[in-house]
């Protein structure tokens, strides 16, 4: 077995134990289904982006409820982000 289909073995052993273990539902496999041979790093950059957002969102949402008086409007809008 050549390394790159070891590498792709590997890859496809790691995906399916984090679909089993629920970290990976269908929405991830809907998103590979549009990845393809002119964007073949499509999935990689809308998970970056996804968990570059979640950070500043998070962050964004803790400094709102630290607030003394908390803005539920605005909380509610980061929470549906």
């Amino acid at each position: 077995m050549d390394v790159v289909s070891q590498l792709q073995r590997q890859f496809l052993d790691f995906t399916t134990s984090l679909y089993r273990e629920g970290f990976l539902d269908d929405q991830f496999v809907q998103l590979q289904k549009l990845q393809d041979e002119s964007n073949p790093d499509f999935v990689i950059k809308v998970v970056s982006l996804f968990f570059e957002d979640s950070d500043k969102l998070l962050n964004n949402l803790a400094t709102a409820l630290q607030q003394h008086i908390v803005d539920y409007k605005q909380v509610d809008a980061l929470v549906h982000q």
